[in-house]
């Protein structure tokens, strides 16, 4: 068959080349194969001969990998908590809470003293003007807490009772697990129902399914309409966020608690009794009541916050600023409020705890450098040791390919055995900044990836010039080296 014929055979019959070149493929990769196992079966003989040596120069990459884990653990851990905050406490919310107890200063002139301005006090009137005049607001939500006793069947417990709107629930990602929401007639009738935590279930219904039966809240009898999905919130992350332990609250409609339980923006008889008694009592009656005392006696607000949901957290920061302007206006001049984004206010903890991995980070790349000049110096140190067996490997036929392949796999096993101690080490750590700093840690596959390559890498790098140094050495010279 001629050339001619043979290329119109191969163009017909494309594939008649194809298991020769598969034969020749697969001999090429056992052969490749063959030649790293060698040479790392060569790299680990060398590095058995001198085994503290190798472990004292590992140490850095140790170190260095160790933080490197430490750090994504920190980091991986610090975003599931931004995360879980976040859900805690509803996306794109902004919290609108009274001023209870303000400090004034002495005016400068006595003489010009200004008299004292009126304000209502946050009132649902503030949440019905903030949805129907602030943009980009798509819900808000009023809220007063009262301290009261739960009792059922002879057992009593202190608790607190929640007025709420129907959108509070969704605003603070609370599902309920059990019956349903409150239903528009009861609202509208401030009628005596509840829905109540997981816990208040656990305690108070032990035998029974609470849907539908009567629970004693203070002085009101409520029928129980829903159970909330179980939350556990840690006493720490609920002092930190400012919210409370749902599973231990009972929540009722808003015009429920205005109704049956407390209105402070009306001046009942039992507030003029209640100031009498005050003004005639001796100021030792007023020294033995406690904080939360004294401040729901002197709290003329009718709500104790506002949850307001902005429809898109590009709006956040000035619905805040429009928020704090409408109310000072509505609040004659009187700052008697306080608002907040938590939004803004776990950012800021992020970018902190950001700042602190970026630290560990340099401390890690610092590590990882002082481990890498280590491993150069000694594989620099091995050379001028091995001259001699450099010269005999080349003189039974290695090539300078082999001779860079051992040295280079010698330095790699190094590195790679101080990455792999400092995973073991990295991963401890973690779990002891969490253990005893508090601080949530997720070590994680991609961490421990990264950690492996990491260690491969500063192998290579840092290993390339002292295995070229030795891949060229004469073979003359280093038969005759003593």
């Amino acid at each position: 068959m001629n050339e001619a014929s043979r290329g119109r055979f191969d163009s017909q019959f494309p594939d008649s080349r194809f298991p020769m070149q598969v034969r020749d493929l697969g001999h090429l990769r056992a052969e490749l194969t063959a030649h790293v196992l060698f040479s790392v079966r060569t790299a680990g003989e060398a590095v058995g001969h001198n085994t503290l040596r190798a472990a004292l120069t590992s140490l850095g990459i140790l170190f260095g990998v160790a933080s490197v884990i430490a750090m994504l653990a920190i980091g991986k851990g610090a975003e599931q908590e931004i995360l879980e905050q976040m859900k805690l406490l509803g996306s794109n919310n902004v919290i609108v809470t009274p001023l209870i107890e303000q400090k004034e200063e002495k005016a400068k002139d006595e003489g010009m003293k200004e008299p004292k301005k009126f304000s209502p006090g946050l009132n649902v009137h503030d949440a019905a003007a903030i949805l129907s005049i602030v943009p980009n607001v798509s819900t808000t939500s009023g809220e007063v807490v009262l301290q009261t006793l739960v009792t059922r069947e002879g057992r009593r417990r202190s608790g607190k009772v929640v007025g709420i709107d129907t959108t509070y629930l969704d605003l603070l990602n609370l599902k309920v697990a059990e019956g349903k929401s409150f239903a528009p007639m009861q609202v509208a009738d401030g009628a005596p129902v509840a829905i109540i935590g997981n816990g208040v279930k656990t305690r108070f219904f032990t035998t029974e399914e609470p849907i539908g039966k009567p629970l004693k809240v203070g002085s009101v009898w409520l029928t129980v309409v829903g159970v909330l999905e179980d939350r556990k919130v840690s006493d720490q992350t609920s002092q930190k966020l400012g919210i409370r332990d749902a599973n231990m609250d009972v929540y009722v409609p808003l015009s429920t608690m205005l109704l049956r339980y407390r209105n402070r923006a009306q001046v009942t008889e039992r507030d003029v009794q209640q100031a009498s008694r005050e003004f005639n009592d001796d100021a030792n009656a007023q020294a033995t009541e406690d904080a939360e005392q004294r401040a729901e006696r002197i709290n003329y607000h009718q709500l104790d916050r506002v949850i307001v949901r902005v429809s898109d957290a590009r709006y956040v920061t000035g619905v805040a600023d429009i928020l704090r302007r409408m109310l000072t206006r509505r609040h004659n001049s009187v700052i008697d409020f306080e608002i907040s984004v938590p939004e803004l206010l776990l950012k800021q903890e992020q970018r902190t705890k950001t700042i602190f991995n970026v630290v560990l980070a340099a401390i890690a790349a610092i590590s990882l450098i002082v481990g890498g000049i280590g491993i150069m110096n000694i594989m620099l140190a091995s050379i001028l040791e091995r001259i001699r067996e450099i010269g005999v490997r080349r003189a039974v036929g290695a090539s300078q390919k082999d001779i860079l392949a051992q040295f280079l796999s010698e330095a790699v096993l190094i590195s790679l055995a101080g990455g792999v101690a400092g995973i073991l080490v990295g991963g401890g750590l973690s779990f002891g900044i969490e253990r005893f700093a508090g601080i949530h840690t997720i070590v994680s596959s991609f961490s421990v990836f990264i950690a492996f390559g990491v260690s491969i890498t500063v192998g290579v790098v840092f290993g390339i010039v002292p295995a070229w140094r030795a891949a060229k050495q004469d073979p003359v010279v280093c038969l005759r080296y003593e």
